[in-house]
């Protein structure tokens, strides 16, 4: 198979990093971290300008891409240059939904996201769910004509900047069901919305939102009602993948910088990657990260198979990368010494993010387990198929 990126790829890829070669060094990239919304607007109108935004979308949706293999282009650049901008909440994930849901009113959204007039955030999570995607407490009920929400959600990045929430809330079923989920659009001005926002270990804000009686209208349920966790699946599993592929190009990175520092720090005269045991180490860490590589490929071509086999490539892929991201980040540092945790020093901070990413929309423990379930039910299903045969 050849798995070099089609020239369009290549080209997206390619602007991506240039931008971040020439405008976003690890000093930049610190100070977005430590603005009050956590990433730097000007940057993001600027990425906007050029259009990159269009990756995550079809033709049909106003973008020029919108396959599997766009998201992971975009997302292992993201990751190389170790963006902090909203990739991933306001376009992936938030405008993922309104282009899957959304009519043709809603819809407007996506231009003016991609614009970067607008910022939307993705609240869905919320405390204690342990990134079950159908454990939802918040409810939403009609009252005259409107929609009231209740709830709280947690760990939305970028709520402090959003202009608007895609929020999952029950309409009906039981809490732990998949049925009776619906999506709605909150704005960020809603009366009874509160927005307690934070500074996340791994760069860059989040916020818990608490939902009081927040009030919005028909019109901004997304789809048709208690039926979104289909959508709501499919848009997360997008989002494993992107992460999964951000992980990646932090790896490639973090691996760069290693080999460097083996090859010009010194030891008794020379360099310390000349030792048969360091040598050994990185030889491991290179294994490694081609595995992580081909379950990210993987994922990428599966997802547009059928249901089990789409989740089971993704969850197989965010397992493989949420081991690899803490083995790379560990073993990084370890070869770097103390120097490798500097504040200076940029590898501390790729390797906080390859933490961080392993803890984002399920980490390795929870992945393994979901990988589990459903190769069982995979089996199940096949056996069923068998006896009617």
């Amino acid at each position: 198979m050849d798995f070099n990126h089609t020239p369009e790829r290549q080209m997206l890829a390619d602007t991506l990093n240039r931008f971040v070669q020439d405008k976003y060094d690890i000093n930049t990239r610190n100070q977005a971290v430590e603005s009050p919304v956590g990433y730097q607007p000007e940057v993001w109108s600027e990425l906007c300008d050029l259009g990159i935004l269009g990756a995550l979308f079809s033709e049909s949706q106003g973008g020029f891409g919108g396959d599997a293999f766009d998201v992971v282009v975009l997302f292992e650049a993201i990751g190389r240059g170790l963006l902090v901008e909203p990739f991933l909440e306001c376009a992936l994930l938030a405008g993922g939904a309104i282009a899957e849901l959304g009519n043709g009113q809603q819809k407007k959204r996506l231009q003016e996201m991609m614009s970067g007039a607008q910022l939307g955030g993705f609240a869905h999570y919320e405390p204690n769910t342990r990134y079950e995607l159908e454990l939802v407490g918040t409810h939403a009920l009609q009252q005259s004509g409107s929609w009231v929400l209740n709830g709280v959600k947690s760990v939305v990045r970028h709520a402090e900047a959003a202009d608007y929430f895609v929020v999952s809330a029950r309409t009906g079923g039981e809490y732990d069901n998949s049925h009776g989920i619906s999506l709605f659009v909150v704005p960020a001005d809603s009366s009874g919305l509160m927005i307690e926002g934070y500074n996340t270990f791994d760069g860059g804000r989040a916020a818990e939102l608490t939902l009081a009686n927040v009030s919005v209208n028909a019109n901004a349920l997304l789809g048709s009602q208690d039926k979104a966790y289909d959508v709501l699946e499919l848009i997360i599993g997008r989002g494993v993948l992107a992460l999964c592929a951000e992980s990646l190009g932090a790896m490639e990175v973090t691996k760069d910088f290693t080999v460097e520092y083996l090859k010009s720090r010194k030891q008794f005269g020379v360099p310390i990657g000349k030792f048969q045991a360091l040598q050994h180490r990185m030889a491991e860490l290179l294994i490694e990260i081609e595995q992580a590589r081909s379950s990210v490929i993987n994922a990428a071509a599966a997802f547009d198979k059928d249901r089990l086999t789409r989740e089971c490539a993704l969850s197989a892929a965010k397992y493989t990368v949420g081991q690899v991201g803490r083995c790379v980040a560990e073993e990084a540092i370890q070869l770097h010494g103390g120097m490798g945790m500097t504040w200076e020093l940029p590898l501390g901070h790729y390797a906080k993010r390859l933490v961080g990413i392993d803890h984002e929309l399920g980490d390795a423990d929870h992945h393994l387990g979901r990988f589990i379930a459903l190769s069982r039910g995979s089996q199940s299903q096949n056996l069923a198929t068998a006896d009617v045969v």
